[in-house]
């Protein structure tokens, strides 16, 4: 009986009919998309065997949303999120067909895997704060919290499955029909927006276009200490700690002299580690800021213990310490502008934050393919854990000084 309560707790926001569609596609869809941003990274390192040119990989990926996630999620706040979402993962199972062409050429273009990344990158400047906003539209109010987490967990399920699936096909059927597979999830996706009954979803009463509507959510975000706190500490660790497409791979092949397989067998470990953050942050309801330090600080104190194992053996337990620790991070820091900003400030405040987890890539991914070219594939892990936990002290003492009550040290 404990138990049932327990899993009623975890999987409570479900009882929603659009966020149970919402839940399913976007479960399925994120195991195809981790299944491309993987097969796309090892496919550049196989053709280059160059730390900087899978970072630059990463940095074409997610460089639109640096210079197009404010400005996008300023659209986002004053469109109809459900028709928009018809677009975005359209155009998404575009860019993976595109893949796949390039994949099943016996020599492909570099140039133009570059350029399809580009392209992905762009439309995800525009969806990642769509998707995200649109969750608080499908639930009931008091359901918001536990939904935003859940949401958080499908990415890190979908990082289980995605890099393991990703590697059976690599060696079995070749790279194309790894991108192949992830443009068929996008017809689920788009068969569960289909089905869901507009009726039911809280849609805020359309915005006016505003020219200051990104100054606008900086403003607000400066007027709130934990929004602030969390966002600065964001902006580091987002650009020099959470590239583990990057530095896992390099990491991997280059220092503990494994292989592909390898690869995605250790990726998918850290995955479940993850897997088991969430649903302990979605059971404790973990979106204070107080875990957001504790998270970054954990992290960090992961990423070091992982840079000095010096065998797979080894490695396999410190990847599933640093797959708990980094999903309490990210989902905390995800879900507390959902829970702490106003509604209609949603999409802006998920663009900005997706500026500092993801677009600060286009900065950090070459930067750890450098020092993993420079230094060896030990140092971007070593440098990243010493960000987090320099930012988790920043974070503490910040809390310290503006007395948060909400959100005790």
């Amino acid at each position: 009986m404990y138990y049932l309560i327990m899993l009623r707790k975890i999987f409570i926001s479900l009882r929603n009919r659009n966020f149970r569609l919402f839940f399913i596609g976007q479960t399925i869809s994120n195991v195809g998309n981790w299944l491309t941003n993987i097969a796309l990274t090892l496919l550049v390192f196989k053709l280059t065997k160059s730390g900087f040119a899978v970072g630059l990989v990463a940095a074409c990926q997610y460089g639109p949303i640096l210079f197009l996630s404010a400005w996008a999620g300023s659209i986002v706040d004053r469109s109809n999120k459900r028709r928009m979402l018809f677009v975005t993962q359209g155009l998404e199972m575009a860019q993976s067909i595109g893949l796949a062409i390039f994949a099943f050429m016996p020599h492909p273009a570099l140039g133009g895997l570059y350029a399809l990344a580009l392209a992905g990158g762009i439309i995800l400047a525009f969806d990642n704060p769509l998707r995200r906003s649109f969750v608080t539209e499908m639930v009931r109010e008091e359901d918001v919290p536990n939904a935003v987490v859940l949401y958080s967990t499908t990415v890190n399920v979908a990082r289980v499955f995605g890099p393991a699936l990703a590697g059976l096909l690599i060696v079995t059927l070749g790279y194309g029909w790894g991108f192949a597979i992830d443009a068929s999830t996008y017809l689920v996706v788009l068969f569960c927006i289909y089905l869901m009954r507009t009726e039911e979803l809280r849609l805020l009463p359309p915005k006016p276009r505003s020219k200051n509507a990104v100054r606008e959510g900086l403003r607000y975000i400066l007027s709130m200490p934990t929004l602030w706190i969390s966002f600065a500490m964001l902006a580091v660790i987002g650009m020099l700690s959470l590239n583990f497409t990057v530095t896992l791979p390099l990491f991997v092949v280059n220092s503990l002299h494994g292989t592909v397989g390898t690869f995605t067998i250790l990726y998918s470990i850290f995955s479940v580690g993850a897997v088991i953050g969430a649903f302990v942050v979605a059971h404790q309801n973990l979106v204070k800021i107080r875990h957001i330090i504790f998270g970054a600080g954990a992290l960090g104190i992961a990423m070091i213990l992982l840079a000095i194992v010096s065998d797979i053996k080894t490695a396999i337990p410190v990847l599933f310490l640093i797959g708990i620790a980094n999903v309490l991070y990210t989902t905390a820091t995800s879900a507390i502008i959902q829970v702490e900003a106003r509604r209609e400030m949603h999409g802006r405040m998920v663009a900005i934050q997706s500026v500092f987890l993801i677009g600060t890539g286009v900065i950090g991914g070459p930067i750890c393919g450098w020092l993993a070219d420079a230094l060896g594939a030990r140092a971007p892990i070593i440098f990243g854990g010493v960000v987090c936990l320099l930012s988790a002290i920043f974070g503490y003492f910040a809390v310290k000084r503006y007395a948060l009550k909400s959100c005790p040290i």
